[in-house]
């Protein structure tokens, strides 16, 4: 099942475009979830004999495939956002430590064409749901990294005045203490600066959007500079995995 959903119209009341778009992005990625999930379901099956039950005990328990999505990942991500999941600047961004369901729900938007890479859209358009959650399962198994990436010695001024955006904009109250995220709300401690600068601008600016307007509404009013020292803090905290 390739669920492929109606794209907003343009419109110049923002508000009314996103709350359309979020809705249409709802329904149809809980369609899409239900599509993934029933497409790996068992089968219901008549009762067999006891020896038919054996054989097909034998069948369905080897490995699936146990291709893996290890292997995959190496042929078609790792060359940009590392075999350890942790990006490059200015290059990939960090999947370490990154959930699986925010996974799939960003590989279903770049199927999808809901988010914008010419290299993600063209590389994800053809995945089956299977790959959908192989994918996204394995990302979710990447293990979080000890430290952030950034490994200059942090300014305590900048870090302090970053600090006090954070606090202000209630970054911590959906991404958590340690900006550790969940499954709905991406890990950010330790992502790589120039990605957070773009991304916050995106959302500030309305070119982004998610379920909700709360990233957007959230960095409304913030200056470049903001964001920037924003970015900045959220990139060397010191978050837990």
């Amino acid at each position: 099942m390739i669920l492929t959903p109606a794209q907003p119209s343009p419109s110049s009341d923002y508000k009314t475009t996103a709350s359309s778009l979020r809705l249409q992005l709802f329904c149809s990625f809980a369609g899409c979830l239900l599509a993934v999930f029933a497409s790996s379901a068992p089968a219901q099956t008549p009762s067999k004999t006891k020896s038919q039950a054996s054989t097909t005990i034998i069948a369905t328990t080897a490995p699936k495939t146990v291709v893996d999505y290890a292997q995959r990942y190496a042929q078609l991500c790792a060359s940009c956002h590392g075999v350890d999941g942790k990006g490059a600047p200015n290059l990939a961004p960090s999947l370490a430590g990154q959930h699986s369901f925010y996974a799939i729900t960003q590989l279903f938007l770049y199927k999808n064409g809901r988010r914008n890479s010419d290299v993600m859209n063209a590389l994800i358009k053809d995945f089956s749901n299977d790959d959908l959650r192989g994918f996204s399962d394995f990302i979710g198994n990447l293990p979080a990294l000890n430290a952030p990436f950034n490994a200059d010695t942090p300014d305590p001024l900048r870090m302090a005045q970053g600090k006090e955006l954070a606090n202000k904009h209630q970054c911590m109250s959906c991404h958590g203490g340690q900006l550790s995220g969940g499954q709905q709300v991406p890990r950010l401690a330790g992502q790589h600066e120039d990605y957070l600068k773009r991304v916050l601008t995106e959302f500030r600016d309305g070119k982004r959007l998610g379920y909700t307007n709360a990233m957007n509404e959230a960095l409304v009013g913030l200056k470049q500079d903001e964001l920037d020292t924003l970015a900045y803090f959220i990139a060397r905290y010191p978050g837990k995995p």
